[in-house]
Parts: structure tokens; C-alpha cells; sequence
């Protein structure tokens, strides 16, 4: 997730607002946003976001949370397409005021002045912010490569950069996505020459899966298939958006229009090219679909070639070699970046931001975007390259950068926001926990009834949901009914008047069953009825 928070004489900006996935640790949900809460209680301060790029991480967010913030949103044309679609489909466009801005044209916002600085990186429009003060210049790179030759879009401005550089840099906010990389991110066109040696002369269907928002990587792979013979089908309702999006503004000018799957089902297989959403195993995503046979239009056979153009994110790995092993029980061939040209990262290599700390010179260096590891990783780096301060930064932590020692001077409490469904829900909320709990521990429902003497009656009904049913020498059901009935016998008579109270020692007594008999620690609720004798 991205959203930082500027603040200068007494107004605020937000600059991106993004999204990250979950994964095995919160069953059932599937996107993570910031919590603004802290921003929330200052909008009336608050002068507009600001959005750097349109990848998912940086914009995904913007309509949840929009409602909460009620400011303006500044973007340029494609991102702001991007964003368009997502207030639509919120109900939000008639609302939420969205000013497109051109890369060459200034922003001031209170007593901010923006200019947005054109990057290479992996989707059309990427930029960094250069943010101007009355105390000094803060380059705010988001989501940044070197590319001489990039598909769409300029290469990373040296110039430019050594400009901002030569007229004073107060502080750098730099991606540490790559700070581990020794080498450098590596240019598209490698990929676009990578693609087009696997492919040719192949047999058989071929698919090429990678992220959606990565126009430029359509583009080339669009290519391959008009120069190798394909043709082009997609396959995913977010590359058919990307596509849709990137066409619209004169990216993809002179490529043929993709086939939709079900125009590419009637094309033989040694002439088709499926490019698919699904490089990180989402069971939903069309390449999963396609492996499983649930496709309405496409299929794979043995012999045909699976292209993981991407890299595979922390977290997924899991699911990306469980979707590997299903193609390989199938005789599809596999190519990952790891066995030939197929993926260059979007961000830069610890060459690249070299370049980018000769060009700035910064005074300050607060490294961003990254896992804590790459954080402070990032501040040894940029130490090395002269810097005179560099902070370490992480959620909540306020920095100030001037006037005077830049320094941590604050920790605000910050949380997370699950979207659990169509519902947004803290972090911490007992639902969520609850689920967490019963999909590792497995639950147990009892209804005890109870006459007015406090003797049982009838035997306790009981649910018992994801633990094993049975085992040798009897079934689970059965010693759990033994322990509630124990726990209940075991009472005094006088005791088991309260419902609470006798609910209490027989969710005690399964639990302690479910341990022993299973090594679990289950969820147990109990429910307690005391009948009256005219009831009985």
C-alpha cells in the first residue's frame, strides 16, 4: 500500500492511495486499504491526493476511502481513466471531483507546488513529484526505473533529475522495492527479443500470463504475436481495461485489436497467443480457469506453452507453484523469468538509484516502498552515497524534514482495513479473528437443555465444523458429548439455575477435549436452556 501525508503551515496533501493483497493469514478477504483515520479528523485542512501512477497499489484505495476524505483528485490522463472507471463503478464520478493534469503543467496546492517528473516503469504515465516548499524541494520518486527504450512513454529524464538536483534537494522519498538488486532493472525491449525467441517456431497454443496494469508489456507481447504470426487474444477483464484504456489515449496505435476468447476459439492453436491475467495463481484470474478446464472459451493441451512474464510476489509463491505442478501434470511446457528473457522488474537496481543520488544529491533520504528489511537496507545505501541524513521510516512514523534537524518526531497510531466482501472492517474486528481461529482450529456448537432441578435434558445436540469426525476407538462427537455432560454432572445443582455459569464449564470441558482428543484449540460457543416444567 501507498499514502503518505505532506504537511507545511498547517495544510496536508495525500500523495497515492493504494491497496495490497491478503493472503492465507485472513481467509475470506481479499484487499487490505489504510486506515485515514488520522487524515479523516484534518480534512478540512486537507488540500487534494495527489496519484504518482495507476497500479493498483497506488490507486486502489482511492474509491473506499474517497468518501471518507472528500477532497480532489489529481492525476494524469491515463491514470486518471483508471480512476474514472473505479468512481463509476462506486457511484462516486458525480461526486468526487478528478482534475486530469498534463506532466507539464504546475499544481499548487496551499503552500505545496507540485510538478510531475516523467518515468520509465511498467505502466504508461508513471511519475515522481518533485514538491516544492518555501524550505526546499522533496522528490517523491513512487514507482521509478531507468529504460533507455521503453515501450510506451519517454525514458527517466537524467536531465531533468540533475536539474532539480543542481538547484538544491532537500529530501528524497525513494522506492526500495530493488535495493537487494545488484544489478539493473533491465530494459522492456529485452523482453520483447526474450518473448520472441521462445515463441517462434513453436507448436501448439501459447500463453503468456503477466500483470494487467503492465501496459507496456501488452504492447510487446502484442507485437510478438503480429511479428511471430499469432494472433493476439485476451483473456481478463483488467487487461481488457488496460487495453481498452491504453488504446483510447493513442498507446497502441497501429497493433491490431485483440481477439475477445470467444473469436479466438475458432483460431487453429499454432497460430494463437493467449495473454491472460492469473501470473500470481489467483484461483479466479483467467489462467487458472483455462488450466482447469473452467473456461468458457479457451483450453490448453499437452505439448502447448504456459509464459510466466513476471515475477512472482512475495507471499504467492505457493499458489504460483500449485498452478506450475497442475500444468506440468498436464504435459503444458513452463517459462519463468528464471529460464529465459521473459521479465524485467519495474523498479530500479541498486545501479539505478546510484544515478538517481548523483542526479538529487539530497540532503535527506527517508527510503519508502518496500518491506522493513528493504527500509533499512536503504538507509546503509544511501548513507553510502554521501547522504547526510537517512531515516528509516514505517507506518504512523512522523518525519520532519525541515526547518532544522530532520528527525522522527512522532509515532501515530495507524491500523489497516479489510474488504471483507462489499464491507470494510478494522483490522482488529472479532468477525475477522473469529475466522481466523475457526479456519485453523475448527468450531464446536452445543445446545444443552436443562430442566428446572438442573438435571439434563436428553443428550446435548452438537455442530462440529472443520476438525477431523473420526478416529480409531470412537468418533470426536462422542467424547465431546461426554465431556459436556461431565461438566455439567459435575456441577452443583444450586449452580446450574444460571445459564452463563453452566454455559461456561461445558465450553471449558470441550475445549480441553478438543486438545486432548485432536491437539486443537477449537472454537467452542454453548448454548444453555433452562425449561420451565409446562414447557417440557
Amino acid at each position: 500500500m501507498n499514502m503518505a501525508l505532506y504537511h507545511l503551515d498547517g495544510r496536508w496533501i495525500v500523495v497515492d492511495c493504494g491497496m495490497t493483497f491478503t493472503g492465507e493469514s485472513v481467509p475470506g478477504v481479499d484487499l487490505i486499504f489504510p486506515e485515514p483515520a488520522f487524515i479523516e479528523e484534518r480534512r478540512d485542512a486537507l488540500d487534494g491526493i495527489v496519484i504518482t501512477h495507476g497500479h493498483e497499489d497506488h490507486i486502489g484505495a482511492i474509491a473506499h476511502l474517497w468518501p471518507r476524505l472528500r477532497v480532489p483528485i489529481y492525476a494524469t490522463p491515463f491514470t486518471g481513466a483508471l480512476i474514472r472507471e473505479k468512481l463509476i463503478e462506486h457511484g462516486l464520478m458525480d461526486e468526487a471531483p478528478l482534475t486530469l493534469i498534463s506532466p507539464d503543467q504546475p499544481l499548487d496546492l496551499g503552500p505545496f507546488s507540485l510538478r510531475f517528473v516523467p518515468v520509465a516503469h511498467s505502466i504508461p504515465e508513471a511519475h515522481s513529484l518533485a514538491i516544492q516548499t518555501r524550505h526546499g524541494t522533496v522528490f517523491h520518486t513512487g514507482d521509478w526505473k531507468l529504460d533507455d527504450a521503453p515501450p510506451i512513454g519517454a525514458p527517466t529524464p537524467g536531465d531533468r533529475l540533475a536539474e532539480i538536483g543542481d538547484a538544491g534537494c532537500l529530501a528524497l522519498m525513494a522506492d526500495s522495492t530493488n535495493v537487494f538488486n545488484a544489478q539493473a532493472s533491465g530494459s522492456e525491449a529485452t523482453v520483447k527479443a526474450g518473448l520472441t525467441e521462445v515463441i517462434k517456431g513453436r507448436s501448439g497454443r501459447v500463453v503468456v500470463t503477466t500483470f494487467a496494469s503492465n501496459a507496456g508489456r501488452l504492447k510487446s507481447i502484442a507485437e510478438v504475436a503480429r511479428d511471430t504470426g499469432r494472433e493476439l487474444v485476451l483473456a481478463g477483464r483488467s487487461m481488457d481495461r488496460i487495453w481498452r484504456v491504453a488504446d483510447e489515449l493513442g498507446y497502441l496505435d497501429g497493433l491490431p485489436a485483440p481477439l475477445t476468447p470467444a473469436e479466438g476459439a475458432d483460431v487453429p492453436a499454432d497460430r494463437m497467443l493467449i495473454c491472460c491475467t492469473g501470473c500470481q495463481g489467483e484461483p479466479r484470474a483467467a489462467l487458472a480457469r483455462i488450466v482447469g478446464g473452467d473456461h468458457r472459451d479457451l483450453s490448453l493441451s499437452k505439448g502447448d506453452l504456459v509464459i510466466f512474464s513476471s515475477k512472482v510476489i512475495p507471499g504467492n509463491e505457493k499458489s504460483v507453484g500449485a498452478l506450475v505442478n497442475r500444468l506440468a501434470i498436464r504435459d503444458i511446457d513452463v517459462i519463468t523469468e528464471r529460464d529465459a528473457a521473459v521479465h524485467v522488474s519495474g523498479h530500479p537496481g541498486r545501479p539505478e538509484m546510484t544515478e538517481l543520488y548523483r542526479w538529487l544529491r539530497p540532503k535527506v533520504a527517508v527510503p519508502v516502498h518496500g518491506e522493513p528489511r528493504h527500509l533499512r537496507e536503504h538507509v546503509r545505501f544511501a548513507k553510502a552515497q554521501g547522504v547526510e541524513t537517512a531515516i528509516h521510516s514505517a507506518n504512523g512514523r512522523a518525519i520532519r524534514l525541515a526547518p532544522g534537524e530532520a528527525r522522527v518526531v512522532d509515532e501515530i497510531a495507524t491500523d489497516f482495513q479489510y474488504l471483507d466482501g462489499t464491507t470494510l472492517v478494522p483490522s482488529g474486528d472479532p468477525g475477522i479473528n473469529d475466522r481466523r481461529k475457526i479456519g485453523a482450529e475448527g468450531h464446536v456448537v452445543l445446545t444443552v437443555l436443562l430442566d428446572e432441578t438442573g438435571d439434563l435434558l436428553g443428550e446435548p445436540e452438537i455442530v462440529v465444523r472443520g476438525l477431523p469426525r473420526y478416529e480409531r476407538g470412537g468418533s470426536l462427537e462422542t467424547g465431546l458429548l461426554d465431556a459436556a455432560e461431565r461438566a455439567v454432572k459435575g456441577m452443583p445443582k444450586k449452580r446450574r439455575d444460571d445459564e452463563a455459569a453452566v454455559a461456561e464449564a461445558v465450553r471449558i470441558a470441550v475445549r480441553r477435549e478438543c486438545r486432548n482428543a485432536r491437539g486443537k484449540n477449537s472454537v467452542v460457543d454453548v448454548r444453555v436452556i433452562i425449561l420451565e416444567e409446562e414447557e417440557i
